[in-house]
């Protein structure tokens, strides 16, 4: 209840800012719906007390290809940036106006931090992983603000990955099949021997944004809901037990059902390992929405091979895409989707939404929402 609470308050305030302000601040007010219904947290610095804070000129990529619209989002992005110059693109900025810019929404690559100019201090990233943000010098590492989607997809990923889950454990793969060929074939019912998700416990790696989002449904189909997380051993009242990352292989052990909602770090590149899926419960099933380097490839295969697990359902794998002869593509307990989860108009709204409000805090000098350690990679 306290969930809804919170989104029901912010919803009346942020339609009391639209009334009495104008439809400039209607992204202002989606933009607080967000950050509480979300939990979207604020830095502790403001812009304006950060060294050489002098807000100029600004590129923001707009493409169709990253789910804008087009004509609503340039609106909303000329409102918030007052001033200051606006430049919009389309696709990666030029080496010239990386040079000149000091603000970037768009996405942060290689290229851009080698090209960036010494006064670039706010880049705001399109994707929630970090992992292509890379090269940056530990003078940039100092002075730009890194701010990313985190938790904005997550409520498209948590439904993602339930929908995966429901299809494995009632065969649906094996009725769309036969529906394909136009055949009444009762034989698929035969494969679904999982049992109901009720009552069943699921362990949820990385129980961040997009963790508490899955966390929170997989409660909701009365499932008995535990995590890791790197931060603390603490969690949502749904969530029965939070464990550190030491704790992962023995919660594994306990789990009917497994989902990696891990960022991509040094520490848990290849985590989930031979030494992880021997010891998992039999019979479990593995969900991937996370980063695909987090799995070893060949010691997941060998588990389904071997009956271990039940089934997998994969978002994401190493390598992306995968190769057309891996054993994955064929086996028909494995749900293979193509880094697409987060798809959806509306986790696109949310993130041009989040984009419009940073750009209104980082010409304000305000706290930015969902700052990033580049260091920690989240």
């Amino acid at each position: 209840m306290t969930r809804y609470r919170h989104w029901i308050i912010a919803l009346g305030l942020s339609v009391l800012i639209a009334q009495t302000a104008g439809a400039d601040s209607t992204a202002a007010a989606e933009a607080l719906v967000l950050i509480e219904e979300l939990g979207l947290r604020a830095s502790p610095t403001p812009m304006s007390d950060r060294p050489d804070w002098k807000p100029k000129k600004v590129a923001v990529v707009v493409a169709s290809g990253l789910g804008h619209a087009t004509s609503w989002y340039e609106q909303a992005l000329q409102a918030a940036v007052g001033d200051t110059e606006l430049v919009l693109i389309q696709g990666q900025p030029s080496e010239a106006l990386l040079a000149s810019i000091d603000g970037l929404i768009g996405i942060c690559t290689p290229t851009v931090l080698q090209q960036a100019g010494s006064q670039l201090r706010w880049i705001h990233h399109y994707f929630v992983g970090m992992d292509m943000c890379k090269g940056a010098t530990e003078e940039q590492l100092q002075k730009i603000v890194f701010t990313n989607n985190k938790r904005l997809s997550g409520p498209a990923i948590a439904e993602h990955t339930i929908a995966m889950l429901l299809a494995l454990t009632h065969n649906l793969p094996g009725y769309y099949k036969a529906q394909r060929q136009s055949k009444f074939n009762r034989a698929p019912a035969t494969k679904v021997t999982f049992g109901e998700l009720q009552g069943k416990t699921i362990l949820v790696v990385g129980l961040g944004g997009i963790g508490t989002e899955i966390a929170w449904r997989a409660h909701g189909l009365g499932m008995r809901v535990i995590a890791t997380r790197r931060s603390s051993r603490t969690g949502p009242d749904y969530v029965d037990t939070v464990g550190l990352p030491e704790a992962l292989h023995e919660l594994a052990g306990e789990a009917d059902v497994i989902v990696n909602a891990l960022p991509l770090t040094p520490e848990t590149a290849g985590i989930f390992d031979k030494d992880f899926f021997d010891a998992v419960k039999p019979g479990a099933i593995f969900l991937s929405v996370g980063r695909g380097k987090s799995t070893v490839t060949g010691d997941l295969i060998a588990a389904l091979e071997s009956g271990k697990l039940f089934g997998a359902g994969l978002d994401v794998t190493d390598p992306e895409p995968l190769p057309k002869d891996s054993p994955l593509w064929s086996m028909p307990n494995v749900i293979i989707t193509p880094h697409v989860s987060a798809a959806g108009p509306d986790s696109n709204r949310r993130s041009m939404i989040i984009a419009v409000e940073n750009l209104r805090r980082y010409v304000s000098g305000e706290a930015m929402l969902n700052v990033v350690n580049l260091r920690l990679g989240y």
